[in-house]
């Protein structure tokens, strides 16, 4: 009853269109914690502070105010908000701890409209957002639901190359000892399943985004359940499965992650979203080299691939709503200087082109930024060599002050050559310490959600 109570009112709110599901994601070093937390904490501090300027229902001066309320999905974790800004505001300011799992929070924005049909039914209007967090990884699964078993492993064993061959090395040789006919021995493919998932993990660290299955690095509530306990094989004759065999366990346990993991992700989580921000740290892959950068980009691309677009009439947002906006927002604006920011937006729109192509061709809003969600560091010049020179200014993780030009970012793709001609060093900076009771110092967030909002609060 409660379920139906709650979709029923969705329902209500959407035929006012006076509720939306803003979905951010990204794949890991984006920033997606720091992100929400800033988001929320502009919008709570938007009657008190002028925060916002580049809001334009702020700038207008209609803007009210906003506050959290209780979220409809109760079997949903709560984004922990309050535990995040604890850790900013802490005497020694830290990054919020980085969430592993679904989590949501909903806030309520009232203002008074400038649409005639909203002033006939009232003074003021209220927005309810939903802002859905979930992990970039959890995307990159959606392609394994047009992919059988044997060519999954094909795909995996095809990307071989480079070091992830070298990183691949141990599990490949537990794979080979293998006897897929053999009757099944959980605990031997339990073993295996986690020289698989080791190997994802040593991938990540070596700077790799294209990692499958995305759950097995962040497995949320299926820790240690069989249904995460499966690994790419080489080329095996579909008509000769032997019943019983490890073979046939692991063709079973593919099929189960397929329906009651991914599917049951879309069904419950993806097909709902309205809006979608994607988060972008391109700083992170440049400092590793060519072959992240490449990786990383390549994961993008696979991710977008799986969105399900489609302009929202009120017919298809009541019964079948679709993603109508996607924003790519380049973070960590901040850890460069002010005139390397247009060369940021550059460097993401090259990498997403494909992407906004299809978007354009079915009517998609698509937009490119480069922000800061907690700006880290202040800007400023030094005079050296006979002239002024662009710096930043702030602590690095382990408290040092420092006074740096982080490097120039590329406006296009880098060919191969500009790797062996250039090094990148961005530098990591930890938060700047906060006023009492001042919002979170940021970069285009009052943009962000002008783009992603604004055509909501008119």
């Amino acid at each position: 009853m409660r379920s139906i109570t709650r979709d029923v009112s969705d329902l209500v709110n959407r035929s006012l269109d006076a509720h939306v599901r803003v979905a951010v994601t990204g794949l890991s070093t984006a920033g997606k914690t720091a992100f929400i937390t800033s988001l929320v904490n502009q919008l709570l501090n938007s009657s008190t502070h002028d925060n916002l300027p580049l809001l334009n229902v702020a700038r207008e001066g209609r803007l009210i105010g906003a506050k959290r309320v209780p979220q409809k999905n109760l079997l949903v974790p709560r984004f922990a908000y309050d535990e995040a800004m604890e850790q900013l505001s802490g005497e020694t300011p830290a990054w919020p701890t980085p969430t592993r799992d679904v989590s949501e929070i909903r806030l309520a924005v009232k203002y008074r409209p400038k649409s005639k049909t909203r002033q006939l039914l009232s003074k003021t209007s209220t927005l309810h957002i939903d802002i859905v967090d979930y992990p970039g990884e959890w995307l990159l699964d959606l392609p394994l639901l047009e992919q059988d078993y044997f060519s999954w492993s094909e795909s995996q064993l095809a990307a071989l190359s480079g070091q992830r061959s070298v990183l691949a090395e141990g599990w490949l040789e537990c794979v080979d000892q293998l006897d897929l006919d053999a009757p099944a021995n959980e605990a031997k493919l339990q073993a295996i399943s986690e020289a698989y998932t080791q190997y994802l993990l040593d991938c990540k660290d070596a700077g790799y985004h294209w990692v499958q299955p995305g759950r097995f690095v962040l497995p949320g509530d299926l820790k240690g359940a069989p249904v995460l306990q499966f690994f790419p094989i080489k080329k095996h004759d579909l008509d000769s499965v032997v019943k019983g065999s490890n073979l046939e366990m692991l063709l079973s346990r593919y099929k189960e992650y397929q329906t009651s993991v991914v599917k049951r992700f879309y069904k419950d989580y993806f097909s709902s979203f309205d809006r979608q921000i994607v988060l972008v740290d391109c700083l992170t892959p440049l400092n590793s080299g060519r072959e992240s950068f490449q990786d990383m980009r390549f994961a993008i691309e696979q991710i977008m691939q799986s969105y399900r677009y489609g302009r929202s009439s009120l017919l298809s947002r009541l019964f079948a709503p679709k993603i109508d906006k996607v924003l790519f927002a380049a973070t960590k604006a901040d850890h460069v200087t002010p005139e390397q920011h247009p060369p940021l937006v550059s460097l993401l729109q090259k990498m997403v082109h494909k992407v906004w192509q299809q978007a354009a061709y079915e009517h998609i809003d698509m937009q490119c930024m480069s922000i800061a969600s907690i700006e880290a560091t202040n800007a400023g010049h030094v005079y050296a060599d006979g002239k002024m020179q662009s710096v930043l200014k702030g602590a690095t993780m382990q408290g040092d002050r420092i006074t740096v030009f982080p490097g120039s970012v590329p406006k296009s793709l880098p060919d191969v050559s500009f790797w062996h001609e250039n090094q990148f060093d961005f530098a990591a900076f930890r938060p700047q310490q906060l006023d009492d009771h001042q919002p979170l110092p940021h970069i285009r967030m009052d943009k962000v959600i002008d783009y992603v909002l604004g055509d909501k609060l008119r």
